[in-house]
């Protein structure tokens, strides 16, 4: 038998072809190409396969196993309800650059060296900036070229890091790297980027939200899920990713409280759920790691379904930010419902999706006696139901009447929330489906009396206190601005270290006219131009004098030394009294 075919190619050959088929086909085949990759993806058999040799190494560009696989697969049920959500999308380039960029994130996936890794690293991240600029607008432009700046510079640590491991180690197979020198580091750190580390993260709530209402969706699932797949595959049970992972959790809940741009909301909330994912491979345990990778199953699933839900709202009303809408549930009524499947999902509420992964996370940090750990996941897991539980829905849907009246959403937008939130239930209420996908043995049961018990509490008193916070006034405002984190270095930063380039080099630039040009560059010409004949006339004048010339004609002569000068002929008595003046210098020097 041949080589099976490799994920990543069905979707770069499909947005090949979707370039030279009218709109009607390019949409039923962009549907097509996830179904017939699941099918080709349950077919492929363990090991490795599709090995290229390049200069001295062996690349290889598929590796298979349970930990590719499972990402496979909910790379390819993402990709499939997005094409459906996008169904109305007459935007080849977009169409195009979204194939190219979910055929990279399964490049990513099961690349069996760094090499392979890295050139779908970057052709994800190229992929994603004409995602962004899809929009057309000059946000989004300006959006998508710091998002290349960011992921450029995430590149080429990646880049150093590999070419460092090979010339150390002499070996670029992707294998678990314990985090020990020059090259793991930068390696990791490449890594990190992608996952919107904190500090690192701006991109990320900078770009999302600037996108289309279909390319937010896609972008949500698979950048920073390729980056978790990569730390889980190349740095389980490193110990510095518990705490990023914990701070990952707890620093985007207050910008989503305060944020009103309810994409961006969403864009922190990712970062939240990241984070759990980020602690979980850091503790590196069976279940810690199991819940990582659950989670990012689970979260892919209710996160798009969120911002499907919100890009509805957008596509109907034109507005997205919470002081423009509330009262849509009036006329959108699906799609309210849709919201608050994703909302409860999140929220990990017993019978939706997060109940059955995000509490295997933290409950390996229990196990490993990480209480600071634990106490700040719990305290994240308060935070998201907050911001993505109650807000979201809240204020687009109910909250003061804005008046809008927009029709429900279409019927493809609402196929594809229905498919999502049909798995995000489905998975909460039967997780063992889940769970045999797992790289290993789950012997985890979500639903204990205690869990449940625990988790309804911490729900209701989160739901009580925004309640009280919203009755007594003491909520923050919605109100527009621009809330800046990480991102005031090239907000305001950058900007401000711009402006002072450009007035410093305004005034050197001016000083330099001034002095140089205005001075001694005019002096300069104006010697030159009238510099040789009174230097020849005062050589001259002397010899005139003893000639006992004066008077006029002494004017007379000074006249004909400059026209002579000018015309390029100067009196050959010059030349003489110039040689007798050097004779004489040289006399006295002796």
């Amino acid at each position: 038998m041949g080589e099976p075919i490799a994920p990543f190619l069905l979707f770069f050959c499909g947005g090949l072809l979707a370039w030279a088929l009218p709109p009607k086909a390019r949409r039923i085949l962009l549907v097509s190409v996830p179904v017939v990759g699941l099918w080709n993806l349950s077919g492929l058999g363990s090991g490795a396969h599709w090995h290229v040799s390049f200069m001295d190494y062996t690349l290889t560009m598929m590796r298979v196993d349970k930990l590719s696989l499972i990402f496979g697969y909910i790379f390819h049920i993402a990709a499939f309800i997005g094409f459906i959500y996008a169904f109305h999308l007459d935007d080849r380039v977009e169409q195009i650059a979204i194939m190219i960029h979910v055929g990279s994130a399964l490049g990513i996936v099961f690349a069996g060296d760094l090499v392979t890794l890295f050139i779908f690293w970057e052709v994800l991240s190229i992929a994603s900036v004409f995602i962004i600029w899809a929009r057309r607008r000059p946000e989004a432009t300006r959006a998508g070229f710091r998002y290349l700046l960011v992921h450029a510079a995430g590149g080429l640590f990646l880049l150093g890091g590999i070419v460092l491991r090979a010339s150390e180690v002499g070996s670029i197979d992707f294998v678990h790297m314990e985090l020990a020198d020059l090259a793991t580091f930068l390696i990791f750190m490449g890594f990190g980027i992608n996952c919107a580390w904190p500090g690192l993260h701006a991109w990320l709530t900078d770009a999302y939200p600037e996108s289309t209402v279909t390319g937010t969706v896609f972008l949500s699932a698979f950048t920073t899920k390729a980056a978790v797949y990569a730390l889980a595959r190349g740095f389980a049970g490193t110990g510095a990713l518990i705490w990023v992972g914990a701070l990952m959790t707890a620093f985007p809940i207050f910008y989503a409280v305060i944020e009103n741009d309810l994409r961006r909301v969403l864009s922190y909330s990712l970062i939240n759920q990241v984070g759990f994912m980020v602690c979980g491979i850091g503790i590196g345990t069976p279940l810690a790691l199991n819940g990582a990778i659950s989670h990012a199953f689970n979260d892919i699933l209710f996160k798009a379904l969120l911002f499907m839900a919100m890009g509805a709202v957008m596509y109907r009303t034109g507005r997205i930010h919470a002081t423009d809408l509330g009262g849509l549930y009036r006329t959108m009524p699906l799609t309210c419902v849709f919201c608050m499947v994703g909302a409860a999902s999140i929220s990990a509420f017993p019978l939706f999706s997060a109940f059955v992964s995000k509490s295997m996370v933290m409950e390996a940090a229990a196990l490993g006696n990480m209480r600071i750990v634990w106490f700040i996941l719990l305290f994240a897991s308060a935070g998201v139901f907050h911001h993505a539980g109650i807000k979201i829905p809240y204020f687009a849907f109910f909250s003061h009447d804005s008046g809008l009246r927009p029709k429900e959403a279409p019927l493809h937008m609402l196929i594809a929330m229905g498919i999502a939130a049909f798995l995000c239930v489905f998975i909460g209420c039967a997780p063992g489906y889940l769970y045999s996908f797992l790289p290993y043995e789950v012997g985890y049961v979500p639903y204990t009396w205690p869990h449940v018990l625990g988790q309804s509490q911490l729900l209701f008193f989160s739901s009580l206190a925004f309640t009280l916070l919203i009755l007594s006034g003491i909520y923050p405002a919605e109100m527009r601005a621009v809330n800046l984190d990480a991102d005031w270095f090239y907000r305001k930063g950058a900007l401000a270290l711009y402006r002072g380039a450009q007035i410093t080099i305004g005034a050197v630039g001016w000083l330099s006219s001034k002095v140089v040009v205005g001075g001694l560059v005019r002096g300069l010409a104006s010697y030159l131009r009238e510099g040789p004949a009174k230097t020849t006339i005062a050589l001259l004048y002397p010899a005139w004098l003893v000639e006992g010339t004066g008077g006029n004609e002494i004017g007379e002569r000074k006249k004909r030394v400059r026209l002579a000068m000018e015309k390029g002929a100067g009196p050959v008595g010059i030349g003489a009294a110039a040689a007798i003046f050097l004779l004489l210098l040289l006399f006295l020097a002796s």
